[in-house]
């Protein structure tokens, strides 16, 4: 636990480890920071210190202009693991609220979807995170504006409606009032220079080992569906019905990656972040996970010569599912083919281009069946487990949730046909970006480890708890990602 003189530290040293962790108000201006603000040091007594930007705006701060707390990385925990049932109520709602949930749906129908009250989402809400779930949901949406009037030349009404609110009048007034100035001021102030693209600026805290990351990429890119240079990666989205492609590139003169959307893609732009963000581990705490880490005697080399490896995630949870299933038992090359063959079968052609394919959701494969399926060049075992398992999608019967808890996750799967731990849990790393994922029977992780067995591998992972997924990482990184599918 940081003291507010440890905080205090961090601001004069600009520390960028603490970005995102904790935000400072000055009293004097009225305005609220990150660690990183390049503005002149306040005082110590000058300021408060809050966990969030929604924290602070309840206290009544407004943002800063110049350092844009908007675009801070999150204090993003290591997954819901904890036992605690509020953290893991709390994970879930922060998920739903951070993909713009809030903004199609009202509170009631939240805790309805969670199975609570709306009372008891309130509370453990507000107990946790010191505001409440509306609270939060409006600096989202205050946040998204922000960025992409300092960010785009779009006009205001229509990134009001893209940040999520209703009503244009309402956004003008509930901006003014939280940012100390109108939308339109702001955009005189601030505007980005006119272009024909839409693009966003995704911070990171650094470092961040961007070229292995397109690396791991690069090998499992799926034909028609994504591309991936040495430098780019681009790829079809497919998002609430919406369609279009998607750029992700660094930035050039600081710690960000640069997304370039479509503007087809507008209307979801706000869950379209959080996956961005989610699929390239942007809000990941590298000096945490690799001090936990470095403790093994055989992470710690590899951790040494690869500082700021990341976990790779994914934009849509069932394409990267499904690709996982089409590589069991086939090589990495092998299963790439696979998944551009499944891919031009049962997705969707939108284009004429390079990228011509959105991937198919799971009604579409589960309306299929396995008799299509397994013309794609598979035996009939697997084209019954993918079957099987757009099906329990298709029906709810099983959820892709970015919030899930880890171990009745894998034992949910592991009931599925065709399904056993070491795809539960490589489904979990990949899928839903949970970062203690650990399947421990896996070939890489069984020859790094020296042919522990998989119960043995368990035993020596505990230590690397919560984040085995990234011990994961640097194991098949230092193996050269032959054996990860």
């Amino acid at each position: 636990m940081l003291t507010d003189d440890a905080r205090y530290q961090a601001i004069v040293a600009r520390d960028a480890r603490f970005d995102g962790v904790f935000y400072v108000g000055v009293h004097t201006t009225g305005v609220y920071c990150r660690p990183i603000c390049p503005a002149r040091t306040p005082g110590r007594t000058r300021c408060a210190f809050f966990a969030s930007p929604a924290q602070a705006e309840h206290a009544g701060f407004r943002a800063c202009f110049r350092c844009r707390p908007e675009l801070a990385p999150k204090d993003a925990p290591a997954g819901p693991a904890s036992v605690d049932a509020i953290d893991v109520l709390v994970a879930k709602i922060t998920h739903r609220i951070n993909e713009g949930w809030l903004n199609e749906h009202s509170l009631d129908e939240l805790a309805t979807e969670l199975g609570v009250s709306a009372r008891h989402l309130r509370r453990a809400t507000e107990s946790r995170l010191g505001v409440s779930p509306i609270e939060l949901a409006r600096t989202r949406r205050l946040g998204l504006a922000k960025q992409l009037l300092q960010d785009t030349v779009l006009p205001i009404t229509t990134i009001a409606f893209a940040a999520g609110f209703g009503s244009v009048r309402r956004f003008n007034a509930l901006f003014a009032e939280t940012m100390g100035t109108p939308p339109s001021e702001l955009r005189r102030k601030h505007a980005a220079t006119a272009g024909d693209t839409i693009t966003l600026r995704l911070d990171y805290r650094p470092p961040y080992d961007w070229a292995r990351f397109l690396g791991f990429l690069r090998g499992r890119a799926i034909p028609g569906v994504e591309r991936v240079d040495e430098r780019e990666y681009r790829r079809v989205v497919h998002l609430a019905g919406h369609v279009g492609e998607i750029a992700v590139t660094p930035a050039k003169d600081r710690g960000a990656l640069q997304l370039e959307l479509a503007p087809a893609l507008l209307p979801v732009v706000m869950p379209l972040v959080s996956r961005v963000r989610r699929m390239f581990d942007l809000d990941a705490r590298p000096d945490l996970i690799e001090r936990q880490l470095a403790r093994d005697r055989t992470l710690a080399p590899m951790i040494a010569a690869r500082p700021g490896v990341r976990l790779p995630g994914s934009i849509d949870p069932f394409e990267a599912s499904i690709r996982a299933l089409l590589g069991q038992q086939v090589s990495v090359a092998a299963a790439t083919t696979l998944a551009g063959r499944f891919a031009a079968q049962f997705g969707t052609r939108v284009s004429e281009t390079e990228l011509c394919y959105r991937f198919p959701t799971p009604v579409e494969v589960a309306t299929a069946g396995a008799e299509k399926i397994v013309k794609v060049g598979m035996p009939m075992a697997r084209a019954t487990a993918i079957h099987g398992f757009a099906s329990a999608l298709a029906s709810g019967a099983i959820s892709l949730d970015h919030a899930a808890e880890l171990e009745p996750f894998v034992a949910r799967l592991c009931e599925l046909r065709g399904i056993g731990p070491w795809t539960a849990h490589y489904l979990a790393m990949r899928a839903l970006h949970l970062s203690d994922a650990f399947p421990a029977s896996d070939l890489g992780i069984q020859k790094a480890l020296r042919r522990t067995g998989p119960r043995a591998a368990e035993a020596r992972a505990e230590a690397w708890r919560p984040y085995r997924s990234y011990a994961v990482i640097h194991l098949w990184t230092h193996l050269g990602e032959g054996t990860a599918p």
